[in-house]
């Protein structure tokens, strides 16, 4: 699996197939619209361009964020652009609730960056990497809002990590 970061990184391991199915989609996309274009008669070449841009937006809105992690560091890559924050150096964490709950991170450098928290829970590499750095950055005394957010959501981390290690053995 290519990796988003140096090598060593923890990388989602679930955005290959998040990907394919954005591009999935997109292509359905193009090629129904296209289909429909044709079929009513009125498909030219400006429409097939407009089309093939419009299923290009499509994927570009569905493509998941890539998520990443190291010692030290935690990283977001969107189709535009790359945020990095020092989780050795995290100065504040707030989590927001609502339709798309998200973490939001900044570090000490004033480096910022917003995150799925189902990320964190589906890949308990990443969450390594990011509770190792908060550990750092509570030592150094530099992480000074949110580590409470942080707690609750390494319990509900281990509550499903457990719940999932009972299911798979068959105890629950």
């Amino acid at each position: 699996m290519g990796r988003s970061g140096p090598p060593g990184a923890a990388g989602d391991r679930h955005w290959r197939g998040s990907a394919r199915l954005a591009a999935g989609c997109a292509l359905l996309f193009c090629a129904l619209s296209l289909l429909i274009d044709w079929d009513s008669g009125s498909l030219t070449p400006l429409r097939a361009l407009l089309w093939v841009t419009l299923s290009a937006a499509v994927c570009a809105v569905l493509l998941p964020q890539r998520v990443s992690a190291g010692s030290g560091w935690l990283a977001v890559r969107t189709p535009w652009r790359r945020h990095i924050v020092r989780t050795d150096a995290l100065a504040a964490v707030r989590q927001y609730d609502g339709v798309s709950s998200h973490l939001v991170l900044r570090d000490v450098y004033g480096h910022r960056l917003e995150l799925d928290p189902r990320v964190l829970t589906a890949n308990p590499l990443i969450w390594h990497e990011l509770d190792t750095g908060v550990r750092r950055s509570l030592e150094r005394g530099t992480l000074r809002q949110g580590s409470e957010v942080l707690h609750r959501l390494g319990d509900r981390i281990d509550e499903e990590t457990v719940q999932a290690v009972l299911r798979a053995s068959g105890l629950s």
